[in-house]
């Protein structure tokens, strides 16, 4: 009897550990999901607010100067507290990702958005998914399955749509920014993926720490005499919570989430978010121009960004219903 009663226990201990093991797993896949909803917000709103004081208070690459510095030391102090060296073999990769995940990409950025719409910016952005998605293919071997192609196709199409008629557009379009949009589109796409095997091998804090070092490194040529030229003494109270806005929320935060995400989600998922940000920045653009009396964004909002936000949500719906049905995705 004895002998029964251990070999029950035994299969009973078993299968509660793996109970519990799924139920760890699938909290830390909400947490991520939750991770890049934040993100996401935080980006779709940065379209608008960042966008309200360049250039008449401060350039775009100043601007960019000030969000690597003032987020950078965030994390490096935060990299006091975590005990860990990279080894020599991986600062190259580092450096790589320094380049196109926070140079490149905070740059063409900033100066896309100070020439061209929020909406459109937004909106261009979600070509993300795709380009993750090649990158993926080719140097992670991900699979691409055609439920996940059919999502990110629609949702591009929204995309597409928008660049194709914006050279007849009004409003703050501008066919030069867009264009510098989707350049940093391809920058963070291949950021995301070859940042993905220094997740696995290194602590969060570490890898993001010395990704904005090697970018402020690169970015510092570009951003230090629009820096200096600044008036600093012209900055309202309105311009320095926006600052602080894009350095806490839109840099150090919205980097933090995506990070943490790429450790419990695949980088084809976390660029799938990026289909939230259209239409965070067309509900904003609203209220800018119709509630807080900004005239000159009304022309923005037409009937072409409005199907391209309607095509980009049953993007997400279907990507969303796929993850869902997988249940449990892998890194």
């Amino acid at each position: 009897m004895n002998l029964y009663f251990y070999h029950f226990q035994f299969y009973e201990n078993v299968v509660l550990c793996s109970v519990k093991t799924k139920s760890i797993l699938n909290k830390k896949i909400l947490y991520a999901h939750l991770a890049l909803l934040g993100a996401n917000l935080i980006y779709g709103a940065n379209h608008i607010i960042a966008k309200g004081i360049m250039p008449h208070k401060i350039g775009a690459s100043a601007f960019v100067f000030l969000r690597i510095l003032g987020a950078g030391l965030l994390f490096w102090t935060l990299k006091c507290f975590v005990k860990e060296t990279v080894a020599k073999k991986d600062l190259g990769r580092l450096l790589i990702c320094g380049i196109l995940g926070v140079a490149a990409n905070q740059l063409l950025f900033f100066h896309g958005l100070n020439l061209t719409s929020p909406i459109d910016a937004s909106i261009i952005i979600t070509a993300v998914p795709i380009l993750v998605l090649i990158f993926s293919f080719f140097i992670l071997k991900e699979k691409i399955t055609s439920n996940k192609i059919a999502g990110i196709v629609l949702g591009a199409t929204g995309a597409t749509l928008l660049i194709l008629s914006g050279s007849s557009e009004s409003g703050t379009s501008s066919f030069l920014g867009n264009l510098f949009i989707f350049i940093n589109a391809c920058s963070y796409g291949l950021y995301l993926v070859l940042v993905k095997p220094l997740m696995k091998k290194y602590n969060t804090i570490t890898v993001v720490s010395w990704v904005f070092l090697f970018g402020f490194v690169f970015m510092f040529p570009f951003g230090i005499g629009d820096a200096l030229q600044t008036d600093f003494s012209s900055f309202t109270m309105h311009t320095y919570a926006t600052v602080a806005f894009v350095i806490i929320g839109t840099t150090f935060l919205a980097y933090l989430f995506n990070i943490y995400a790429l450790n419990n989600v695949s980088p084809s998922v976390n660029g799938s978010y990026i289909y939230l940000q259209p239409a965070i920045s067309f509900i904003m653009v609203s209220i800018y121009a119709y509630w807080l009396g900004h005239e000159q964004y009304k022309e923005d909002i037409g009937w072409v960004k409005v199907l391209s936000c309607l095509l980009v949500f049953l993007g997400v719906f279907l990507i969303s219903k796929q993850s869902k049905k997988k249940g449990i995705e892998k890194p």
